[in-house]
């Protein structure tokens, strides 16, 4: 019942926040210039950038397959395909992009997959997959001076404020990984002062779940130590995937026939935009995602800022949503098959 009430939750905010954002963003503005303008352009250069998205998503079921073999688990990679749609569909849906991973453990469970297993995979996932976003932050915070006083002046206050909450999310996940004891004394500590103040109310078995969770990230320490080359590995193809997605907006850039400003440029204000909304509770970063492109992107769509916001979120978000709704559906179907053909519990997936 309470899983029921969290979905209707999380539709009625999704559904809410699109509307919002479709307001603000179209209110006042020349609908029909908009469209002419989608239309006079050259859309044989979006197809790349569909690619691109398709290959974003390939590249973290590549990461999960690649991850489950050092585990000595074999899987078909159209199998770890399935499992990174359904996680790139749930986050894009849910707060903060919340519902991902929980989903993929799920199905991963239908694989026999245990749970310590998938859920370290999916900690490290996550954690280079933050950590890429950091270091292209402060990589241009460092070495961008003039990028971000050219592009960047009206924005600079939320960008400090996103590079700010991904770096204190990675340095806290770090600190959980490689010192469970000193983090699981920190949080008790916090707590223990919540509970003080009246804030929150003392519960031992809210204490016993924290223990239990520290586990995973013992886990993962000890998994990480064991298999460093792996861990570069991935955040190689975690480097190659985030700047695969970045790159859609240079297409976009191409099919307006626009000139003046190079691909680097283009691609790192995406990833600016990224690196703004990645920590904030909004699907997808909807609506300020928006906002932020009208704004650091106007010098660079002279004239054709609103259609290149419109088909840049499109490939890049919106694509991404329907392509994984696609593929989750047919995961669900797939183990609804398998389990009605095979109802011992489904056909072996190894290569």
């Amino acid at each position: 019942m309470q899983t029921k009430k969290k979905a209707l939750f999380n539709i009625i905010f999704l559904l809410a926040v699109f509307g919002l954002t479709l307001y603000g963003v179209f209110h006042g503005e020349d609908l029909g210039a908009m469209m002419e303008a989608i239309r006079n352009s050259q859309i044989r250069w979006l197809f790349p950038g569909v690619c691109l998205v398709v290959f974003f998503i390939w590249g973290e079921s590549i990461i999960i397959w690649y991850m489950m073999r050092s585990f000595g688990i074999r899987l078909k990679k159209r199998i770890c395909f399935l499992f990174s749609s359904v996680g790139f569909f749930f986050s894009c849906i849910t707060p903060s992009a919340s519902g991902g991973q929980p989903m993929q453990i799920y199905y991963m469970k239908k694989e026999k997959i245990p749970i310590p297993v998938s859920t370290v995979i999916l900690m490290v996932v996550t954690i280079t997959y933050k950590l890429v976003l950091v270091v292209v932050g402060l990589g241009i915070l460092v070495f961008g001076r003039g990028f971000l006083h050219r592009y960047l002046e009206g924005i600079l206050p939320v960008y400090y404020l996103g590079l700010a909450l991904n770096v204190f999310c990675v340095s806290f996940m770090t600190l959980l990984v490689f010192h469970p004891v000193m983090a699981e004394e920190i949080i008790l500590w916090g707590m223990t002062l919540l509970e003080r103040m009246h804030l929150m109310k003392r519960k031992e078995a809210r204490r016993q779940k924290l223990r239990e969770s520290m586990q995973v990230y013992r886990e993962t320490a000890a998994y990480l130590k064991e298999h460093r080359r792996v861990l570069v590995h991935v955040i190689l193809i975690t480097f190659v995937q985030r700047i695969a997605l970045f790159s859609v907006t240079w297409f976009v850039y191409l099919a307006f026939r626009l000139q003046g400003t190079g691909a680097v440029d283009v691609i790192l204000l995406q990833a600016v935009i990224s690196v703004s909304v990645d920590m904030l509770p909004l699907p997808g970063g909807m609506g300020i995602s928006e906002t932020l492109f009208l704004t650091i992107f106007a010098p660079v769509f002279q004239g054709v800022l609103l259609p290149a916001m419109v088909l840049s979120r499109g490939l890049g978000y919106y694509s991404q949503l329907l392509i994984s709704a696609l593929f989750t559906v047919v995961t669900q179907l797939y183990y609804t098959v398998r389990q009605n053909v095979y109802p011992a519990g489904g056909e072996e997936s190894t290569d």
